[in-house]
C-alpha cells in the first residue's frame, strides 16, 4: 500500500534537515513508503473495534487468571473449605459495621455470616448475611419487633440463632429452632435441652448475668453467682455441657465459659480448667528447652497455677494463667510471643481464630488466615493503640476508650461460595489458569502434529501422502469425545500422581485434534509446492526438508495462526466438558468446568445462581473473545478478501 509522507513534519524542522542532511537525502526520506504484509495486518486488525475489544478482554483475561494466583492461591486443604460459609450469595457486607456502633459497643458475637452487636445506648443491630428462608420467622437477619423496642444489654449469636437478654431481664431468642435453639416446639432431637421454663416465661436480674453465649446450635448463660442456664442440641454439640454445669454446682462456681464446636469449657473460681467428661484437651504439645516438640499433659502443665481467662474457636482452647503465659490446646498454628514486661489483658475467639489484647494496648491474632482473621493492622501492634478487640467469627473489631478504631478479616465473598463454603471468585481465578494452560498445551501439542503430518503429506505426496492422510483419517474418524471421556476414566483408575494425569489430559486432547490442522497445512503446502521460488530453491540443491519447513512454511503461517486461534478455544471447550462430565480435572482443584459440574441440578441452578453464572460467563467470554480474534485474522490475513482503501 503506498503512502505519501512528503507533506508531514515540522516545516522549520524539514529546512534545518535540509541544510545539513542535503535535499537529496530528505528527499529520499520523504519518498514513497511501502507497508510490510505484517505490519499491514497489523493496521487492518486495529482498525476493526470489535477485534480490538475482544484482544484486550482476552489479555485481560490471561492477565488475571496467570497473575492473579499469585495473589489469590487456591487452597485446596480442608481450610479452603468452610461448612458455616455454604452457599453465600455475593456479599462484601460481612464486615460493614453500622455507624451508630462506632461511637461504642457493649458486645459484638458471630460465629458464621451474620454479626450481632449492641450498642451503648442498647441498640441491637445486625449486619452480614444469612440465606432466604421459606418461614421469615426462621430468618435470623429478621430481629423480632419486641426485641428491637428494648434495650439490650447482652447478645450473642449462634450458627443459626441470636439470643439477646433486655435491661428488665427478659430473654429473647429467635432464628432457626428445629433442635432446640428456643423455645420447647420444632425440636428434631429427643435429646435436646430444652430452653428453662423461668427463662421463657419470666425475667433474670440483668444486672447479675456474668456471660451470655452461644455455640453451634447452644446456649448458655451464667450468672455472677455461678448458676448456668443452659438449652440447646447438647446430644451433639456440646456432648459434656452436663458434667461441666455438675462441677460448677458440686465442687465450684464457673466464672467463665467457651463454646467449641463440640463441647463447653470452662474455668471455675479456683483458676481450675473445667473439661467435664471431656478428654479433648487433656495434653498439648510444647517446645523444650532444646527445640524438641513433645506432648504433655495439660493439667500437670499447668499445675499449682491459676488461670485468669479462657476463650474457644470452633476446634481450640486457649488458657491464660496468672503468671501471664498463654497455653493454646488443639490447634497447630503457634501462638504469639507477648515481649518482656508486657502481659496478656484479656483474649478472645472467633470461628477459627484467636485474638488477644496486651496490658499496653497491643493487639495480636493467630490461627487459620485463610480469611485474613490474622492480618492485624500494624497501628494496632503499636502500645495504646486498643483496649478492647472483639474477635467474631471471621472479623475483628478494635475499640479504644470506647471508640471504633478498625476492623479486619473477612469483608465478605465477590461472587459467594460453593456448597463447601469455597471462595467462587478465588475458585474463578485458579480454575481459569488450569483451564486456559490445558487449552494451550493441548494445541502447542496438536499444532507440531499436525504441521509436521500436513507439511510432509503436502509436499513429498504420493506414498508419503497416501499413507499419511489414511492415518489422518484414522485418527479423525475416532470418535472424540467418547474416546476421551474413556482414557479419562482409565486414567482416574490409576495410581499415578494427579499433576501427571493432568499432564496426560493435556496430551490426550492436543493427540486427538491434530487432524483438522494437518489437511489444512496439506492443503496450502500442495498449492505453494508449485510456485516459482520453490523450484528455484530444489535447483540451488537446497535439501528437500529445508525447503519444506524453511521456505514454503513461513508462507502459509498466517493460515496456520488463524487455525491455532479457534483450535484454543476448542479445546478449552472439550476440558471443560470433560471436567463438566466428572472425567477431566477432578475436585478439590479447580477448573471452570467442574465448577459448572457442581452446579447442574435445579435446585443450584433456581437458588444459587452465582455458582454456575460466574464461571460460565469467564468461559464464554474467553472462548467468544478468541473466536472473534480468529475470525479477524482470517480475513486480514486472506489475500483474496476486500482489502480497506
Amino acid at each position: 500500500m503506498k503512502k505519501n509522507t512528503s507533506s508531514k513534519g515540522f516545516a522549520p524542522l524539514n529546512w534545518l534537515k535540509r541544510m545539513f542532511l542535503g535535499g537529496s537525502k530528505v528527499v529520499a526520506e520523504e519518498g514513497e513508503r511501502y507497508d510490510s504484509p505484517s505490519k499491514l495486518a497489523v493496521k487492518r486488525f486495529f482498525r476493526k473495534p470489535i477485534a480490538v475489544i475482544a484482544l484486550i478482554v482476552l489479555i485481560s483475561m490471561f492477565l488475571f487468571v496467570f497473575i492473579g494466583p499469585v495473589f489469590y492461591p487456591v487452597d485446596l486443604t480442608e481450610t479452603g473449605s468452610e461448612m458455616l460459609h455454604t452457599n453465600v450469595a455475593p456479599t462484601m457486607s460481612l464486615m460493614k459495621l453500622p455507624s451508630d456502633m462506632k461511637d461504642g459497643a457493649v458486645d459484638i458475637s458471630s460465629r458464621g455470616t451474620f454479626t450481632i452487636g449492641v450498642s451503648t445506648d442498647g441498640n441491637l443491630y445486625m449486619w452480614g448475611y444469612y440465606p432466604k428462608t421459606k418461614d421469615p420467622k426462621l430468618n435470623v437477619m429478621n430481629i423480632p419487633e419486641e426485641v428491637s423496642a428494648s434495650k439490650i444489654v447482652h447478645v450473642a449469636a449462634g450458627s443459626d440463632h441470636c439470643v439477646a437478654i433486655s435491661e428488665e431481664g427478659k430473654v429473647y431468642a429467635w432464628g432457626a429452632y428445629d433442635n432446640g435453639q428456643y423455645g420447647w416446639d420444632g425440636s428434631m432431637i429427643a435429646s435436646a435441652r430444652k430452653q428453662p421454663e423461668e427463662l421463657m416465661e419470666g425475667t433474670i436480674d440483668a444486672s447479675q448475668v456474668r456471660q451470655l453465649i452461644c455455640g453451634n446450635q447452644i446456649t448458655a448463660i451464667l450468672m455472677e453467682d455461678g448458676t448456668v442456664y443452659a438449652w440447646g442440641n447438647d446430644g451433639l454439640n456440646a456432648t459434656n455441657l452436663s458434667s461441666v454445669i455438675k462441677h460448677g454446682k458440686k465442687e465450684s462456681p464457673l466464672v467463665k465459659l467457651a463454646f467449641t464446636n463440640d463441647g463447653l469449657y470452662a474455668i471455675d473460681e479456683n483458676g481450675t480448667f473445667v473439661t467435664g467428661k471431656s478428654s479433648k484437651f487433656n495434653s498439648i504439645t510444647i517446645t523444650d528447652e532444646t527445640g524438641a516438640k513433645k506432648t504433655v499433659d495439660l493439667f500437670e502443665y499447668i499445675g499449682d497455677r491459676k488461670l485468669v481467662d479462657i476463650a474457644a474457636t470452633g476446634s481450640a482452647v486457649a488458657l491464660v494463667t496468672d503468671d501471664g503465659e498463654l497455653i493454646v490446646a488443639g490447634m497447630k498454628e503457634a501462638a504469639p510471643v507477648i515481649p518482656e514486661g508486657d502481659r496478656i489483658k484479656s483474649v478472645s475467639g472467633g470461628t477459627r481464630h484467636f485474638t488477644l489484647v496486651t496490658e499496653q494496648g497491643r493487639v495480636y491474632a493467630w490461627g487459620q488466615n485463610y480469611r485474613n482473621q490474622c492480618e492485624v493492622p500494624e497501628a494496632l501492634t503499636e502500645a495504646g493503640a486498643v483496649d478492647t478487640v472483639y474477635a467474631s467469627g471471621f472479623q475483628n473489631y478494635a475499640f479504644k476508650d470506647g471508640k471504633f478504631v478498625d476492623a479486619w478479616g473477612l469483608k465478605g465473598y465477590l461472587m459467594g461460595t460453593d456448597d463447601m463454603g469455597r471462595d467462587v471468585f478465588n475458585r474463578i481465578i485458579n480454575g481459569g489458569k488450569m483451564t486456559m494452560t490445558i487449552g494451550a498445551v493441548a494445541v502447542i501439542v496438536s499444532t507440531i502434529i499436525g504441521i509436521i503430518i500436513g507439511c510432509l503429506s503436502g509436499y513429498f505426496g504420493g506414498a508419503v501422502d497416501i499413507l499419511l492422510m489414511r492415518v489422518t483419517e484414522i485418527v479423525g474418524a475416532i470418535p472424540f469425545l467418547p474416546f476421551a471421556l474413556c482414557l479419562s476414566a482409565i486414567l482416574q483408575a490409576s495410581d499415578l500422581h494427579e499433576d501427571t494425569r493432568i499432564f496426560i489430559i493435556m496430551v490426550i486432547l492436543g493427540v486427538l485434534s491434530w487432524t483438522g490442522l494437518a489437511k489444512l497445512v496439506r492443503g496450502q503446502i500442495l498449492a505453494e509446492r508449485e510456485k516459482e521460488f520453490v523450484t528455484a530453491a530444489r535447483s540451488m540443491g537446497i535439501r528437500e526438508g529445508r525447503i519444506a519447513f524453511r521456505h514454503i512454511l513461513p508462507n502459509i503461517i498466517s493460515v496456520i495462526l488463524v487455525s491455532i486461534t479457534l483450535d484454543f478455544a476448542s479445546c478449552m471447550l472439550t476440558e471443560s466438558s470433560l471436567s463438566y462430565l466428572g472425567f477431566g480435572v477432578q475436585l478439590p482443584r479447580p477448573t471452570w468446568g467442574n465448577m459448572l459440574d457442581g452446579s447442574r441440578n435445579a435446585l443450584v441452578i433456581q437458588s444459587y445462581w452465582w455458582r454456575w453464572l460466574f464461571p460460565a460467563l469467564f468461559l464464554s467470554i474467553v472462548v467468544i473473545c478468541i473466536n472473534i480474534i480468529g475470525d479477524t485474522l482470517r480475513d486480514i490475513l486472506d489475500p483474496k478478501s476486500e482489502v480497506e482503501k
